[in-house]
């Protein structure tokens, strides 16, 4: 059987991608940060790592090492989103791009080594443009094949180039884990097979006869025998749209207007492709730097005007603390699309959400953003905290995230009703004496008598007490009490809340 020859590969690398994406998402560079995912550091920067954060560890012995570690959860949409400009650009200067995953692309090295004059200029030259996005920690490796290519980039400061025929070499004295195979990485070892070089040397028919077909390619790879070919991407479509303004407007109205052409091009450009926009993203730049940035959400699908209300409502709402400047350019990016087939009309036309979703666009049109709002579930211990109200068609931002353990929260069922401000009640036993919780939570007396406002109601049921407390390190913070269920007889059931003074208040009624 013949063996193809390596191809000439070209391979870039920007260590540490998830943290990278994570700081070009947020402008935020001087903080030591770790990714973490499965409570595992994927990803550190590199103020981290000098703290002694290292990948692998648990996220609780990694804040030990840096306590002001920045740990942030891992987000593969977003490492995607960030790269996609540096894709774009080496597309530009070289087509035919594999992707191999966000911060790792390779391509074939002839193509790019003729038009720049040498291989390593051609990896030089990628680079420059690179850095010009803000991305300095760039590096490149050419080999015969992309793993020999990618390992070459992991060993380059920041470029280097292993001459054709020496990959066998360059590889011999690497570390058995560069394979990337947790079996092998874990029994090798155990043989004495530590390095590339060594398991290379081995006999292909018995790593064939111990590990199968794929014990054979990992063997071929370690000897420098990388026959796979370079597999170029299709690039997707252009979704993206954006228009510049010379002069710059000032006016929330006039950027509108004269994005209007835009934005019919934007939906335009979706349906060429059967897509509509479920999900926007609105970035206005201004002549001072200043950007605005914001996602909005549609229960069914933008439309041109939708987007144009979207840009102005953006305008409106920064124009007090965002933006100080006149705006020189609006982008419109598609977050979430789908397939058009699934918003086409029906017979007798979408239904009454459709027309609920019609009603209540057209009062925020009037009123803006912030006139039409609904109801989330966000997280916290108490009810009021917990209700959120978000405008309408607009993606939640919850104050406290909701999927945190929370713990003395109340489980669900919720009850209905939630009052803003908690009601001052009073509970009281068969005598007329307030019940209260002494110190090991016991009742001073049974609940017999719930009087809310001016009504005094007889209980009919009751459960409790479920203590709450929370930042009890800080005096201004704390908060404590205990939860109770209390059923009066006319059918009526409150969600009451004793407090550390011994007082009752009510958080909520169920309906």
């Amino acid at each position: 059987m013949t063996v193809a020859t390596p191809t000439r590969c070209l391979v870039l690398w920007f260590p540490e991608w998830p943290v990278t994406a994570w700081r070009l998402a947020t402008d935020a560079w001087d903080v030591p940060a770790a990714v973490i995912a499965a409570n595992e550091v994927i990803s550190c920067s590199a103020e981290a790592r000098a703290e002694g954060v290292r990948l692998g560890q648990r996220s609780r012995e990694a804040q030990s090492r840096c306590p002001q570690l920045r740990v942030i959860a891992s987000d593969p949409a977003r490492d995607e989103h960030e790269f996609a400009p540096l894709l774009t650009l080496v597309e530009q200067a070289a087509p035919g791009v594999q992707v191999i995953r966000p911060g790792l692309v390779a391509l074939r090295a002839r193509g790019p080594a003729r038009y720049y004059g040498g291989e390593a200029q051609a990896a030089a030259a990628l680079l420059a443009g690179i850095d010009e996005l803000g991305v300095a920690d760039g590096r490149a490796g050419v080999a015969d094949g992309v793993f020999t290519a990618e390992q070459a980039a992991r060993e380059a400061d920041p470029i280097r180039v292993i001459p054709g025929g020496e990959s066998a070499a360059f590889l011999a004295p690497l570390p058995i884990g560069r394979l990337g195979d947790q079996e092998l990485t874990s029994l090798l070892p155990r043989l004495g097979v530590r390095r590339l070089g060594d398991f290379a040397t081995m006999d292909a028919g018995q790593v064939r006869d111990r590990f199968g077909d794929r014990g054979v390619r990992l063997h071929a790879l370690a000897a420098g025998a990388d026959s796979r070919p370079v597999q170029p991407r299709t690039p997707p479509p252009e979704l993206a749209r954006q228009v510049e303004f010379e002069p710059p407007l000032e006016l929330a109205e006039q950027v509108a207007f004269s994005s209007r052409t835009t934005a019919e091009e934007f939906i335009a450009g979706l349906a060429a492709v059967n897509l509509v926009c479920t999900e926007l993203r609105v970035m206005v730049f201004t002549e001072q730097g200043e950007r605005s940035e914001r996602v909005w959400l549609h229960p069914s699908c933008f439309d041109a005007a939708a987007v144009i209300d979207r840009v102005r409502w953006q305008l409106q709402a920064s124009a007090t603390d965002v933006i100080g400047s006149a705006v020189v350019r609006v982008r419109l990016e598609p977050v979430a699309v789908d397939a058009i087939a699934h918003h086409t009309p029906g017979l007798f036309g979408q239904g009454s959400d459709e027309k609920v979703h019609h009603a209540l666009s057209r009062v925020q049109s009037m009123l803006g953003p912030e006139g039409v709002v609904t109801p989330a579930i966000g997280g916290g211990r108490w009810l009021g905290e917990r209700q959120v109200l978000v405008a309408w068609s607009d993606r939640p931002a919850l104050p406290q995230p909701l999927g945190r353990p929370w713990p003395g929260s109340l489980p669900d069922p919720l009850p209905a009703t939630v009052f803003p401000d908690r009601r001052k009640v009073d509970v009281l036993d068969a005598d007329g004496v307030r019940v209260r919780v002494d110190d090991r939570l016991l009742l001073t007396g049974e609940p017999a008598q719930l009087v809310v406002g001016a009504a005094r109601l007889r209980t009919a049921g009751w459960a409790g007490p479920w203590p709450v407390a929370e930042r009890g390190w800080d005096a201004e913070r704390a908060r404590a009490g205990c939860r109770f269920q209390v059923a009066d007889d006319t059918g009526g059931a409150w969600l009451l809340v004793h407090d550390a003074d011994g007082g009752w208040w009510a958080e909520g009624r169920y309906d």
